[in-house]
């Protein structure tokens, strides 16, 4: 859905329109069971999603676990004397007779004995503990392990490279993921720069030159949030942005490859967090 943003746009107003559907039918109480086992879907979705982005959203993915222990009740014992499925009882009561209907609607016990009730709800309280439990430890932490900081902190910027290649000439290929940061405004890529194995910098890429990158040096892993040129801080990038990016022969070049080690290209963002990843230059 990512790499596609027709599908990733059917996908929210799917899911907007779920979220409508299924709340007015808990507010009006018709098809109560069902309403909840919608609930349901959407909260485990939007658990996984919100406890992603960390501290950002914790407070929704709060909301969210809540919403998914009330499903689970509100499809155990159903709707109230005041629902529409009680109204449309009293208007059809062979509905009562239905076991579609039951399963379905909400102001009739659940068509199970007694002892099949229990373990239905015994097994979906399990299934709640362990799922809540579960994913706030491995999100969170403060469990059975010690508290950690969310896979996506808010507070800096930190960008993930991979696939780095050094041409000869000095030219640089490598992708970037902004894995982290704040997504209330993009980082900054304000230089980069190329360090030999011994420490010294052989070439230099100033934040005018990365604000001039070509958009044919920059292909993006997604439409909707995009590393790019920024006229003044070098390279902009949103949180979540993806790209591959061909740093050029910079004007200053005076690259002179060996393949004495592993060269190091390092990333300087606007708050002076210094960024690295190490290869060999390509044929050495």
């Amino acid at each position: 859905m990512l790499h596609h943003f027709i599908l990733l746009y059917a996908g929210v107003i799917i899911f907007s329109a779920v979220e409508l559907i299924s709340g007015a039918m808990l507010i009006s109480g018709f098809l109560t069971r069902l309403a909840a086992i919608l609930t349901l879907g959407l909260s485990f979705t939007l658990m996984l999603l919100f406890g992603w982005q960390g501290a950002t959203c914790i407070d929704e993915w709060t909301m969210a676990a809540s919403n998914f222990g009330m499903g689970i009740t509100l499809f155990l014992v159903g709707g109230g004397a005041y629902s529409v499925d009680n109204w449309l009882l009293k208007k059809k009561p062979a509905l009562a007779q239905r076991a579609w209907f039951r399963w379905l609607g909400g102001s009739e016990p659940l068509p199970l004995s007694d002892a099949a009730f229990k373990k239905l709800a015994l097994t979906l309280f399990w299934i709640a503990v362990v799922f809540i439990v579960a994913t706030y430890s491995y999100y969170r932490g403060s469990v059975i392990t010690p508290f950690h900081g969310d896979p996506t902190g808010v507070k800096i910027h930190h960008i993930q490279m991979r696939d780095l290649q050094i041409a000869p000439d000095g030219s640089v290929t490598v992708h970037m993921y902004v894995n982290a940061g704040t997504a209330s405004v993009p980082a900054h890529i304000i230089s980069a720069r190329l360090l030999n194995a011994h420490g010294k910098v052989v070439e230099v890429w100033s934040g005018k030159q990365l604000s001039h990158l070509p958009a044919i040096n920059i292909h993006n892993d997604y439409d909707y949030q995009k590393i790019s040129p920024d006229s003044v801080l070098g390279l902009k990038a949103g949180l979540g942005a993806a790209a591959t990016v061909h740093l050029p022969v910079s004007d200053s070049s005076g690259f002179i490859g060996t393949g004495d080690g592993p060269y190091q290209l390092q990333l300087l963002d606007i708050n002076g967090k210094t960024m690295s990843i190490s290869a060999h230059i390509e044929g050495s």
